[in-house]
């Protein structure tokens, strides 16, 4: 198979800062290097590897020209971290057991409306 993992995702964001402190502060990530572009952005990191991409100023007018996406999905760990912190910035969450394998969900939205899963392995 030609494919080996999903590299990133790219979100356009009403406010390049505040999604960055969402990501950074809330869910974690590393705000990191990024190629010096001529647009708004950031980059952000998981493990080493910048896996959401923040653009500013490109969806001014409700660009919907990418379909049906609905959600991405990051693997997770220490749940009960993960609840304080989304608590104390408060940021609403639902959670959810998957039946049959040992995974729990926690949902919740980005500044811009992306909803975000988090999966913990054996956790929950």
């Amino acid at each position: 198979m030609p494919l080996a993992k999903l590299d990133h995702v790219t979100v356009l964001c009403a406010d390049v800062d505040m999604s960055r402190r969402f990501y950074a502060d809330v869910l974690g990530m590393v705000d990191g290097d990024r190629p010096p572009f001529d647009f708004p952005g950031a980059w952000l990191y998981v493990e080493g590897r910048p896996v959401v991409h923040l653009v500013g100023g490109r969806n001014e007018r409700g660009i919907t020209e990418t379909g049906s996406f609905d959600h991405v999905a990051f693997d997770a760990r220490d749940l009960a971290a993960m609840r304080r912190r989304l608590s104390e910035a408060g940021v609403e969450f639902r959670e959810r057991g998957v039946p049959g394998r040992p995974l729990h969900q926690v949902f919740l939205h980005d500044p811009d409306g992306i909803m975000i899963e988090l999966n913990f392995r054996d956790e929950g």
